[in-house]
């Protein structure tokens, strides 16, 4: 991109060392005015910081959004309908809040009269396919600067050296310290990377978990919980009916407690290296397994079986920045509509890192007939003779390959 012609760029702003000399290097190479935009998507840490460090370099608009209803109303819970997990393991969390970042950073720009927008992500990672693909979806014509693909400030080292030499501030903890991980943290999920957990033999150590206790040192005794569903969205817990948001806090702070959600992976990332991450998902834990504890009760066994077909696909579009695509959008509509029966409650039993269902109803939905499946007489509503008809025509072809092979 031919520099100077950007008179303004909405910037994707944390106030953190990476965004910090990002925005002083666009004033600097491009001669542009920086407007930052930081979401509040749950964190956990103060966003308005930010404010004050925009401010101090020069920032005339600064916007601090509270996205934390919309992100698991309108992105996670989608998913977790879905029953989304990337390659079997991975429950999706820094992937599934890239787009709505990135339709934020679009519809400020679009407010503003910007002609570009700017993100933090490497060349080396999802992020920025992530924030591109979805950028692009919805306004084709978007200008993207991504600075990683341009400078040299490859090493932490430099960009701690080029902070200095502007007189940009660099945050430390407030021990003096910062953690070695590469980590993002959202109301799904906090993820680690980097540091000594780039050795997939390392094991990650007790001081770098945030949110869960070590199972071995969770309480004795299970916390038992009860979630109740409508339409394939979990909307109360033990009978208290809470926003979306408020919901998954209060899951990530119990199942924290019960040291549920801890997960190291080696994951396949889209631009084609490998990589090893840890993550810490007590909330969706506890809700994936539910859901599908809810749905075990209420779906047609067909419906069931091909959502279970899809989602490896749907979890990868997830995963690659395909959220507003033609085909997730497709599939999102399939699965939505299988959820309206998806209805009634989930006893489960939060247990030393384990997530146990103890038990499930649906007064409306529920497809579990006791005098069909009973081990007892069941009066005739079940003819087992039935069976011998159904096996024989099931086993024709395997007979007639068989007097093949005799």
């Amino acid at each position: 991109m031919a520099k100077g012609k950007i008179n303004k760029v909405v910037l994707a702003y944390s106030g953190g060392l990476d965004t910090s000399v990002i925005l002083r290097w666009l004033q600097e190479n491009y001669g542009c005015e920086v407007v930052t935009f930081t979401a509040d998507i749950g964190q956990g840490e103060e966003v308005e910081p930010a404010r004050a460090k925009a401010t101090a370099a020069g920032v005339k608009e600064i916007h601090i959004d509270d996205l934390r209803e919309e992100f698991v109303r309108d992105f996670v819970f989608p998913m977790l309908r879905a029953n989304a997990l990337y390659e079997g393991e991975y429950k999706l969390g820094t992937s599934i809040a890239r787009p709505l970042i990135a339709k934020r950073l679009v519809e400020i720009a679009v407010a503003t009269g910007a002609d570009a927008i700017s993100h933090g992500a490497t060349g080396k990672g999802n992020d920025q396919v992530r924030f591109e693909l979805t950028a692009y979806a919805l306004k084709p014509d978007i200008q993207i600067i991504a600075p990683w693909r341009e400078w040299d400030l490859l090493s932490r080292e430099k960009l701690l050296a080029y902070a200095e030499t502007h007189g940009i501030p660099v945050e430390m903890k407030r021990d003096g310290t910062k953690s070695p991980y590469s980590m993002d943290a959202n109301l799904l999920h906090i993820s680690y990377e980097g540091y000594d957990l780039e050795d997939p033999w390392v094991e990650p150590g007790p001081d770098m978990w945030r949110w869960t206790v070590a199972p071995e040192q969770a309480p004795d005794r299970p916390t038992e919980i009860t979630l109740s569903f409508a339409g394939g969205d979990c909307v109360a817990v033990d009978g208290k009916t809470l926003s979306p948001a408020d919901l998954l806090a209060e899951l990530n702070r119990i199942g924290g407690a019960n040291g549920i959600g801890r997960d190291d992976i080696v994951e396949n990332r889209f631009v084609g290296m490998k990589s090893r991450g840890c993550y810490e998902t007590p909330g969706g834990t506890i809700l994936l397994k539910a859901h599908r504890a809810m749905e075990s009760l209420t779906l047609d066994r067909e419906a069931a079986h091909l959502k279970d077909e899809l989602m490896p696909r749907y979890a990868s579009l997830v995963y690659n920045g395909f959220w507003y695509s033609p085909e997730r959008l497709m599939l999102q509509a399939a699965i939505d509509q299988t959820q309206s029966v998806v209805n009634g409650e989930v006893r489960l039993k939060l247990y030393k890192g384990n997530v146990l269902v103890v038990g499930r109803r649906s007064p409306t939905d529920s497809l579990f007939d006791a005098s069909i499946a009973t081990f007892e007489e069941d009066a005739g509503a079940y003819n087992q003779g039935d069976a011998t008809g159904f096996i024989r025509l099931n086993a024709l072809r395997l007979r007639v390959a068989g007097r093949k092979r005799g």
